[in-house]
């Protein structure tokens, strides 16, 4: 038998859990983002200081190495759009959690229009019915590169697929139909209590009817 593979940490922990002035701010991340919990951020987080730290030391050396690094550095972040075309080395220094949050498969499916919600794209990626590249993805943290984004499409085996299926439908035009439906069965209901007529009220409308007839033609 093999070694069992022994898995590390892909993040850093802060070094103070509970800093008063980063809880606010990591409890915002997880709303507007809809993540499980904190590791998630940490997870971009570190991932973040990662790139800045090769920029600083790209930026501060001047041999052909560095060079050839700082290149394979921005194009890889270009590919991911965290950056423009026409971006520096400098402008790594710049980027924050927000910006690589942006390119997590769980936010582009919802930016894309796929889902109502984040918390919505977080459900329809984990449950197999988002594709990217033609291969099926379950991991919401995935970084979208921008050449894949318009490769991102429902799952053709999943029910999602279907234009009409009513989980894909914006939530305003479900709150529109649902406000007609309501108001057609409010009319139906009004119409149902409405007493029916009796023979004899029918009878006499109906002598009414004949007697007016009568007079007109009598007038003329």
């Amino acid at each position: 038998m093999g070694n069992i593979k022994k898995f590390r940490k892909k993040y850093q922990t802060p070094s103070h859990l509970w800093e008063k002035d980063r809880l606010p701010e990591e409890k915002e991340l997880s709303k507007e983002y809809g993540l499980k919990n904190k590791r998630e951020i940490w997870r971009m987080s570190s991932l973040l200081t990662k790139f800045k730290g090769l920029a600083k030391d790209t930026i501060a050396s001047t041999t052909d190495q560095s060079v050839k690094e700082s290149e394979q550095l921005l194009k890889k972040l270009k590919g991911l759009g965290l950056l423009g075309e026409s971006s520096t080395l400098s402008e790594v220094l710049k980027l924050t959690n927000k910006d690589i949050l942006e390119r997590r498969l769980q936010t582009v499916v919802y930016r894309l229009g796929l889902a109502r919600s984040v918390d919505q794209a977080r459900q329809f990626i984990t449950h197999g019915h988002i594709k990217v590249n033609g291969n099926t993805l379950s991991s919401p943290s995935y970084l979208v590169k921008k050449s894949e984004e318009s490769n991102i499409t429902f799952n053709p085996n999943s029910t999602l697929a279907d234009g009409e299926h009513p989980e894909r439908k914006p939530v305003e035009l479900q709150k529109a139909e649902a406000k007609e439906l309501a108001e057609a069965k409010k009319k139906a209901k009004k119409e149902a209590q409405k007493p029916a007529k009796s023979v004899e009220e029918a009878a006499d409308a109906s002598d009414a009817e004949d007697s007016s007839e009568s007079s007109e033609e009598k007038k003329e």
